[in-house]
């Protein structure tokens, strides 16, 4: 038997211009794009053009100075995410900033759409902010429910480069945008400088069959890039699989873009697996070297346990004890954050060697 060629899978998925078409038209079914159809015409055209040509960056620029190709074409999106990720960089180093907490809704659930009411995560973090608030931090939101009720808000699939090299992984991602593919509105390169802005991130989410909602999910497969991800896509000359592997094995450094940063989880649930859930994202997080704020800031609990869905917001409204171990999560993160601020927290394993940084 021949040996397999592991770059050869299925063949690549190429439209005909008739299908290519009917999937661009099914966009404008609304009566109101009636009168429009010459202008779909040209649109639908210039966008077989990007399609058929493969154009994923249509715009590009020279990397400049610091990168190990400097001549080399880049996307003018990754040139700015770059920045924005520097820029939150230098601002979670600087001592003269307020300290920043992350406070991340992993519920897909919101009143803006259906189901028309909102969810007991939202309640949970808007508990939550006050206490962060109270002790001196700036706080920002990320509500990932935004991602079934916003016009433009996406996550998209990790396509698992690191699964070829590590070095081809690229932080930050740079597999989007794709505008040949109509890869577009991709949120990670809003969310990666949140993430590394942040002196202490702290997680609010239901449990959903065992395991996290889809928009969390997402953005935690998105975030392989901050976990030993390739700072210069140069360096790879794009996503040229036979240069990253070739620089993996001369010895890659798994630089930890989020490393020394301070955890807090909360997940809840109905009926099953909240503590599987909670157990899965500390061993996420400690796995990609943020530390966890300790016992008090990890927490998992059923609202309205084996009860109706339609009472679950009463369940909640009577749960003092719950509501109380969400203050005392966002306690105890706060308290984590200002003592390594002053410089009176130490990480055990600082300064230790990781033998098997993969």
């Amino acid at each position: 038997m021949a040996p397999v060629d592991v770059r050869k899978g299925m063949p690549p998925v190429k439209l005909s211009r008739e299908e290519f078409e009917s999937r661009y038209r099914s966009r404008f079914v609304d009566p109101a794009f009636r009168p429009l159809q010459r202008e779909l015409d040209a649109i639908i055209t210039a966008a077989w053009d990007g399609y058929a040509n493969s154009r994923k960056a249509p715009i590009t620029s020279r990397a400049g100075p610091g990168f190990a190709d400097p001549d080399y074409e880049i996307s003018v999106d990754w040139l700015a995410a770059r920045e924005a990720v520097l820029t939150a960089q230098r601002r979670h180093d600087d001592a003269s900033e307020t300290p920043r907490i992350l406070l991340i809704n992993g519920s897909s659930r919101s009143e803006h759409t259906c189901p028309g009411e909102m969810s007991k995560t939202w309640r949970l973090i808007k508990l939550a902010q006050p206490v962060f608030a109270e002790m001196g931090f700036a706080v920002d939101i990320l509500d990932l429910s935004r991602l079934t009720s916003e016009f433009g808000k996406q996550i998209h699939p990790c396509k698992s480069c690191v699964s070829t090299s590590m070095a081809l992984c690229h932080w930050p991602c740079s597999c989007y945008p794709n505008y040949s593919l109509d890869q577009t509105d991709d949120w990670m390169n809003e969310i990666y400088p949140l993430w590394v802005a942040a002196h202490g991130i702290m997680i609010v989410t239901p449990v959903n069959w065992y395991h996290a909602p889809t928009g969390l999910k997402a953005m935690i497969d998105r975030l392989v890039c901050a976990d030993g991800g390739n700072p210069d896509p140069t360096s790879t000359h794009g996503k040229k699989p036979d240069e990253a592997k070739a620089l993996e094995l001369k010895g890659w450094p798994y630089p930890r873009h989020l490393a020394g940063r301070h955890f807090g989880i909360v997940v809840h649930g109905d009926s099953v697996g909240a503590e599987t859930l909670r157990r899965s994202l500390v061993d996420w997080l400690t796995d990609m070297s943020l530390i966890s704020a300790g016992g008090m800031a990890e927490t998992d609990g059923y609202i309205g346990y084996m009860e109706p869905y339609a009472n679950s917001h009463q369940a909640l409204d009577e749960d003092k004890a719950f509501q109380a171990e969400v203050l005392n999560v966002a306690r105890a993160l706060g308290n984590a954050v200002k003592l390594h601020r002053a410089g009176k927290y130490q990480d055990p394993g600082e300064g230790l060697v990781d033998p098997n940084p993969k």
